[in-house]
């Protein structure tokens, strides 16, 4: 008799995606993985989205909020998750029909990993900075910090803590970096688990390029190094250092010699 499936809490923020999030919900409808829930936050919009929600199915949970950013919206959408796995995916990306499968089976095979991520596929209209990206092949695919490339055991939130709701952009960046910090068990996979939407109206398009946030980000991390290690800043491991690919790789070269 085999293990039961776990139960994957979907977590959807919401915000002016009227045109998108019917694509994203059926994204994860054709994960067939079962049991799941769909949680949509929708962060105050303005435009139809609160109405194309109702047409999607009675099986969503949603909930609207006064807007407050995306970080208080996957907040929110966490402490209304009852699953063990919590899962994200912005209302304007969508997800290759396998990613469930691909994801939870390795995450079955290694059960003290506590974040498994995967590939970003960059689809839509690529802005100057997107074509500075040294993608991986000629389908726009890279490794890339994005919440909606993973799967995460949801145990993971109470030991690095959830978004910083007072950050607009870079939070996930933010928690990474956090999580780094407390040595979190993470593995990027070699396979596209994000079809990554960029678009006139993305998030990511109105950050200005002098914004500070990210040095700010950054500082805080080495603050709480510096305090956690009497004044010395201790090193963490680089993002790509978690992709599966480099971990293969080096693993042949060392049974080759």
């Amino acid at each position: 008799m085999g293990l039961a499936m776990p139960f994957v809490s979907v977590i959807i923020p919401a915000y002016n995606c009227e045109g998108f999030i019917t694509e994203s919900v059926e994204s994860v409808r054709r994960q067939n993985h079962n049991p799941l829930e769909i949680i949509i936050v929708d962060d105050g919009s303005t435009d139809g989205t609160a109405g194309r929600v109702k047409t999607l199915g009675k099986d969503i949970r949603y909930m609207r909020q006064s807007n407050r950013g995306p970080a208080a919206a996957r907040n929110r959408g966490i402490t209304m998750a009852g699953g063990d796995v919590i899962a994200f995916l912005d209302a304007d990306d969508y997800w290759p029909s396998n990613k469930m499968e691909i994801q939870l089976a390795r995450l079955e095979k290694d059960p003290q990993i506590e974040v498994i991520l995967g590939r970003v596929q960059f689809i839509g209209t690529l802005t100057e900075a997107d074509r500075k990206i040294r993608f991986e092949s000629p389908d726009n695919t890279t490794i890339n910090i994005n919440l909606g490339s993973g799967i995460f055991r949801k145990s993971v939130f109470e030991r690095v803590g959830v978004f910083d709701e007072s950050l607009r952009h870079f939070e996930d960046c933010d928690w990474f970096l956090r999580a780094r910090e407390k040595e979190v068990s993470m593995v990027i996979l070699e396979d596209v688990t994000l079809h990554y939407r960029r678009h006139e109206n993305s998030m990511s398009r109105r950050k200005s390029e002098d914004d500070p946030t990210m040095i700010q980000i950054l500082k805080k991390s080495l603050d709480r190094r510096r305090q956690h290690n009497k004044g010395l800043v201790e090193l963490l491991p680089r993002f790509f250092d978690f992709d599966d690919r480099k971990r293969t790789q080096k693993h042949r070269e060392g049974d080759s010699e």
